[in-house]
């Protein structure tokens, strides 16, 4: 496993890390899944934060505060729909969600963060190709992200689990 990896299952909103990463919408909506969850723990001040930021293109990615979390930070992007659009601009648009949340954790001062399965929900991104994006943006991320010390792949389900083992391995 590459170094500074990790992969767990468990819920995201339960760590406590420096931040998180949110599987936003583009308009930084209330939404459901990882979005859902998030906003349910944060509590309503999360959402009143997100009202007054402005729409994030595919790919793009805001901090706000943790809030009632135990991250101290959120950092929302947005994923491509899988279904929709040019293959290529997708891809590169999923790849930006991981390169642009890292960088913008570097820009910050953070050290430790934890990416769910982005676009693999409600997106519909096949597992195992959004895997492969996920670690090859990250890994090239962090040629130049030298303050991050941790990545943490949290996974909904085993299954997602195994596939990242079996990525990294």
């Amino acid at each position: 496993m590459t170094a500074p990896f990790e992969i767990m299952v468990g819920r995201i909103e339960t760590l406590a890390l420096d931040a998180i990463v949110n599987a936003a919408n583009r308009q930084l909506q209330p939404g459901t899944g990882v979005d859902g969850a998030i906003r349910a723990a944060a509590g309503p001040a999360l959402t009143e934060h997100t009202d007054n930021l402005a729409e994030l293109e595919d790919g793009g990615a805001v901090l706000t505060p943790g809030f009632k979390l135990p991250a101290k930070y959120i950092i929302h992007t947005a994923a491509p729909i899988w279904s929709a659009g040019d293959e290529g601009a997708k891809v590169a648009g999923l790849a930006r969600c991981y390169m642009s949340s890292i960088r913008l954790a570097h820009d910050h001062g953070i050290a430790s963060l934890a990416f769910p399965c982005l676009g693999t929900g409600n997106y519909g991104w096949p597992r195992g190709f959004a895997c492969a994006i996920a670690i090859a943006s990250c890994e090239q991320a962090l040629e130049t992200a030298k303050r991050i010390q941790r990545i943490v792949f949290c996974c909904f389900t085993e299954a997602d689990a195994q596939i990242y083992r079996d990525a990294l391995t």
